[in-house]
């Protein structure tokens, strides 16, 4: 079965996890390792034969098209994470309404071709936030992969579905409820369709506990992920979603300091061990765009030139 390989394009320093230690407007103070970084993901792609959707900054987007460009010419699929990393529960509607259309034309203006895929900084879509999915289709994006069916302190929807589905938006109603029938709806009429590739997780007694990507890659062993993945292909014949940092394949990253624990860990943990696994992760499983899997999953998504 063919599953979506995700990377968020941002550099170490501009993750959640640091905010409370390094503010936006000092960004351009640290060294920038996002070139090499990807540069490496890529030429690996490359190495299995495999195409990807890069959710990419806004931020890095402008300071460095040649490396968006790149990425679209080697084809694979550029979408949106916003501009500056920053959550959606920190914005207002209209704040991330122009932060979407302004990431999203940058994107556009370097590759030439439709950006229709977001993921939202932290996966801050919440249950407070289901708002974002509506402007999101309103600003001509078709799908979204930021809903994290966990608890968590950060970000999580514990009983959103577990696999692709389809979201109905009303222009101007902000108002979802999430059913167990795998769909959000508006409560009124006139839906538009919109698709929604929430992160992987593993249902185990009532609990989702999530497996494909970020920190919880390189702290799991690689058999139960390999085995967690394979069980969600084979038995819940659904495709996964799997998700990586280009900074989580950099050990030499430089170290900030004076963290909370919690933020350290879920940052540093297992660096060192990331490359290998995620060349397991290659060869033992099929990938390609987030894209191209919705289309498979779902002929409803229709075509988009340039993918």
């Amino acid at each position: 079965m063919l599953n979506a390989l995700t990377i968020d394009v941002e550099d170490y320093f501009q993750v959640e996890a640091f905010a409370s230690r390094i503010n936006y407007n000092e960004w351009d103070n640290y060294p920038c390792r996002i070139k090499q970084n990807t540069q490496k993901i890529l030429d690996i792609l490359d190495d299995y034969q495999i195409k990807a959707t890069f959710f990419c900054l806004g931020w890095i987007a402008k300071r460095s098209p040649s490396l968006i460009k790149n990425i679209a010419q080697r084809g694979h699929e550029v979408a949106s994470h916003g501009y500056a990393h920053q959550p959606v529960y920190k914005q207002s509607p209209d704040i991330f309404m122009q932060d979407i259309r302004k990431t999203k034309q940058i994107l556009e203006d370097i590759i030439g071709q439709p950006v229709i895929g977001y993921r939202a900084p932290t996966y801050s879509i919440t249950q407070k936030t289901l708002w974002a999915l509506e402007i999101l289709a309103e600003e001509g994006y078709k799908y979204d992969s930021s809903i994290f069916p966990i608890k968590h302190d950060l970000y999580g929807i514990p009983n959103a579905p577990r696999f692709p589905f389809n979201v109905h938006t009303l222009k101007r109603a902000n108002v979802f409820t999430c059913k167990r029938s795998n769909v959000l709806t508006c409560k009124r009429a006139n839906v538009q369709t919109f698709f929604e590739f929430p992160l992987t997780t593993l249902r185990i007694l009532n609990i989702n506990i999530p497996i494909a990507g970020g920190g919880y890659f390189r702290v799991f062993p690689y058999i139960f992920i390999k085995n967690a993945l394979r069980h969600i292909n084979l038995k819940e014949k659904q495709p996964f979603i799997f998700y990586l940092h280009p900074w989580e394949l950099d050990p030499e990253q430089p170290r900030i300091n004076h963290l909370p624990w919690r933020s350290r860990f879920r940052h540093y943990v297992n660096l060192r061990k990331t490359e290998g696994k995620f060349r397991k992760l290659l060869s033992d499983f099929r990938f390609s765009t987030v894209l191209k899997v919705l289309k498979q999953h779902n002929s409803k998504l229709g075509t988009h030139e340039g993918y």
